[in-house]
């Protein structure tokens, strides 16, 4: 028999998610996202070798494609402007919001795609530490690349240091640059809308976010594209993970929340089993019900008193098993005519 699931019990695999629980763990990741990139500088110098050393491989692959991008979006305005703005609030905006979409109307989804993020958003942690690198855009000019964000500063809220607003430039790791989580985190926001959207304009805005993001880091100078690459492999890395990561969060529920313990989930089998055994209790109970009634209509018969009887079996009692009374005054009552002699 094929495995299914009643449906509603899939709720019932994980305790049930509160918002209010939920937004203390996206303000607790984020934090550790950002104290991560602060604590975890790197020197400069080793940081330019790193991004000196992806630009020599990807010369090597024939890939080129940052600077003609970030030729275009620095002389052509309408295009440049737009881009740092997709660049410095876009993952603001749109992660969380998949993420709220999720919570309300895929409640069932929600778990494993939000513990997907959360471990590739650490795995992505982990790159920066490892190799800190400089973004094209901080590289000496003679490699040809211009910082939109410095240059166009005036018409958005960010500075001349990397998307962080003017005066807080101090606040993030400039040489995060390897992998992109930019891209990371829009290509999971495409993996969501595709899967869950269900309509052709969700499937079109799937395809299109991550797309026009990997643009736009490479358009801005702020990510080569070995970096997206990077980035979507950071993805890739989370997705497999996730399921441990869930596993041993249910393990560790279980063992200090005990009333908070993973549910067996309930089959087609189980299920029929269960209404199986109902219906036999209900069937046992009925079968208790006829008895109870027919033996209270045996009482019931066994109670008939026939004229000039006070008790119930008075006449058994007076004649024995298969007697017959006689026609004799006696037995017609006391207020019965004598009969003649």
């Amino acid at each position: 028999m094929p495995h299914t699931e009643t449906p509603g019990t899939e709720a019932a695999l994980a305790p049930r998610l509160r918002w209010w629980t939920e937004l203390p763990l996206i303000l607790l990741v984020y934090a550790c996202y950002s104290a991560g990139r602060l604590l975890v500088r790197g020197d400069v110098s080793g940081a330019v070798d790193n991004g000196l050393a992806i630009l020599k491989i990807e010369k090597a692959l024939f890939l080129n494609a940052e600077h003609p991008l970030n030729r275009l979006f620095t002389h052509e305005a309408w295009i440049g402007i737009p881009a740092d703005f997709w660049y410095a609030s876009l993952h603001y905006l749109v992660t969380p919001a998949i993420l709220i979409w999720l919570f309300r109307s895929r409640t069932v989804r929600y778990r494993a795609a939000r513990t997907w993020l959360w471990t590739s958003t650490f795995v992505g942690l982990i790159g920066f530490t490892l190799l800190p690198t400089c973004p094209p855009r901080l590289l000496d000019a003679s490699h040809g690349f211009v910082d939109t964000m410095a240059q166009y500063s005036s018409y958005g809220w960010w500075g001349g240091e990397a998307s962080a607003p003017r005066g807080l430039g101090g606040m993030t790791n400039q040489y995060a640059a390897m992998p992109s989580l930019h891209v990371g985190w829009a290509l999971w926001c495409g993996v969501m809308l595709w899967r869950y959207g269900g309509t052709r304009l969700a499937k079109a805005a799937a395809v299109a976010y991550p797309l026009i993001t990997t643009i736009v880091v490479m358009g801005t100078a702020n990510h080569y594209f070995l970096d997206a690459v990077a980035g979507a492999a950071v993805m890739g890395v989370g997705l497999l993970l996730a399921p441990l990561v869930m596993r041993t969060a249910d393990r560790v529920r279980a063992r200090f929340l005990p009333r908070f313990a993973t549910v067996a989930p309930v089959t087609a089998d189980s299920a029929s089993a269960a209404a199986s055994a109902a219906a036999s209790a209900a069937t046992s109970a009925a079968g208790s019900s006829a008895t109870t009634a027919a033996s209270s209509a045996d009482v019931s018969a066994g109670c008939q008193t026939s004229a000039g009887e006070r008790i119930p079996r008075q006449r058994d009692a007076r004649y024995g098993a298969g007697a017959e009374p006689s026609a004799s005054p006696q037995d017609a009552g006391d207020g019965a005519p004598a009969a003649a002699r």
